[in-house]
């Protein structure tokens, strides 16, 4: 490299890294991610190794991509956001430096970071991350290990897809060389069902550290589903409520969204994953509303279905009603203890107890025809988080409670229930005797919401020019 250009890259890496001290103080500490590592470790049977990968880059459009989202098992055990990476785990040490880990990183490169953002590097893994042992991923290729010594090489579902490419340290080439060194033509079931049952069993359980942040992801999705509720009216587009959460997360740092967000009014509230959110108006209907933030990585998942002109009719409240009372019988078994299984078959009684007395089905087993889903899953690194589902609820696990009925048009009854879709959703924190709900600050009785939607919002005195 010619001198001016190296002096270029220099200055260029001593500024992002003088850049990067503007940025927020409550991430996951490094100290989180080596105990997750170390809780993992322990999981691991004697003699064997864990391989982790960073997800694969997704296409946009042409040459641009997503905004790119880390493999969240990765996150968990090393803080480390980029693509093209490997992590290696092992139960015992290795060599004569008595490593228990590696991490192949991307190389940091001016001319690519000028381009598309700032690397770690090796020397940001070690300090930033807490690792000792560090090298660029190229260096796997010819990094000095024999899989075939392990008695069980533990890994999750390779990725697919991945982009070929001569890049010798981009995921392809990664997965190439593990495959090789591995000998790995087909995976083996019994590596990937070993790396869930860990992952899973961390995962399901949160530790201080996670709950500070699931509260705050939760509490800023709570303020967003308010400030909707006041601002909403029959003349606003679903679009435009989707816009009102999306404002609120970002104003408290949200990075985004934990999933595409559902905000359907009146029939597309009846399709339980509508995602154009794009009807023009909501008119005098019931608006369902899906959306949780995602803040560093964390997912919050509410929903609240509230009237667009904030009065509800006869046939909604009725409705409405059902579900919430479903949620009020499912929270008083969360506690430690009850088999995670009980929480829908409590949801499921109730709501065909409220659909016969209504006259809308006759059997109690056609209440599935109304409400199809289940009544709860984990959250927190991924919306529909990782955990052990035949189980039963410990502490300080996270789990939604997300009852719902939705009665589209032509349905086998009465018309006038037709369109209705109402889906209530809280985030729960389980406790030893009992439960925490931590999405308690948006309301979810029918009164209280009427009583909210009287309020103006900020967002009522935004005037914006007409095109």
């Amino acid at each position: 490299m010619k001198p001016f250009l190296l002096l270029f890259a220099s200055l260029f890496l001593s500024f992002q890294i003088h850049s990067q001290e503007n940025l927020p103080t409550d991430y996951l500490s490094k100290e989180f991610h080596k105990g997750r590592r170390e809780a993992f470790r322990n999981l691991m049977p004697a003699n064997s190794v864990a391989v982790v990968f960073s997800y694969p880059e997704r296409v946009f459009s042409k040459d641009i991509n997503y905004n790119y989202h880390q493999n969240p098992d990765m996150y968990y055990l090393t803080g480390y956001k980029e693509p093209d990476a490997i992590l290696l785990l092992f139960k015992e040490p290795q060599g004569t430096e008595k490593y228990t880990e590696v991490l192949f990183v991307r190389e940091r490169n001016a001319n690519r970071e000028m381009w598309t953002g700032r690397r770690l590097g090796i020397e940001g893994a070690k300090s930033k991350l807490g690792f000792t042992t560090v090298y660029n991923g190229q260096d796997f290729n010819v990094f000095a290990i024999d899989f075939k010594k392990f008695d069980k090489v533990i890994y999750d579902e390779i990725p697919t897809n991945v982009t070929a490419s001569n890049n010798p340290d981009n995921l392809y080439a990664l997965l190439k060389s593990f495959k090789s060194k591995a000998e790995i033509t087909t995976e083996k079931e019994e590596s990937v069902e070993l790396f869930r049952k860990i992952t899973n069993t961390l995962r399901e359980i949160k530790t201080p550290e996670e709950l500070v942040l699931m509260r705050k992801t939760v509490k800023l999705s709570c303020i967003a589903h308010n400030e909707v509720m006041k601002a909403v009216g029959p003349d606003m587009s679903e679009n435009e409520a989707d816009g009102i959460h999306a404002y609120v997360h970002r104003h408290y740092g949200a990075e985004g969204e934990g999933y595409p967000p559902i905000v359907g009014a009146g029939a597309n509230g009846c399709i339980l994953h509508y995602g154009d959110n794009n009807a023009t108006k909501i008119d005098n209907q019931l608006l369902l509303m899906d959306v949780g933030s995602e803040y560093h990585g964390y997912s919050a998942d509410v929903t609240r279905t509230i009237p667009a002109n904030g009065k509800f009719t006869e046939e909604q409240k009725a409705i409405y009603q059902i579900v919430y009372d479903a949620q009020e019988e499912v929270f008083k078994i969360c506690k430690e203890g009850t088999p995670i299984q009980d929480l829908n078959a409590k949801a499921k009684e109730v709501i065909a107890k409220g659909l016969i007395k209504l006259g809308i089905i006759t059997n109690p087993e056609d209440a599935r025809k109304y409400y199809p889903h289940g009544c709860s899953h984990f959250l927190g690194l991924d919306v529909h988080d990782k955990g052990n589902y035949m189980g039963s609820l410990k502490e300080n696990m996270i789990l939604t409670v997300e009852p719902g009925i939705y009665i589209p048009a032509n349905s086998n009854c009465d018309k006038k229930w037709w369109n209705i879709g109402v889906r209530i959703e809280d985030d729960i924190l389980m406790l030893k005797d009992s439960y925490e709900n931590l999405s308690a600050e948006s309301p979810r009785k029918w009164q209280e919401i009427e009583a909210l939607a009287k309020q103006k919002s900020t967002f009522n005195e935004m005037k914006f020019p007409k095109i």
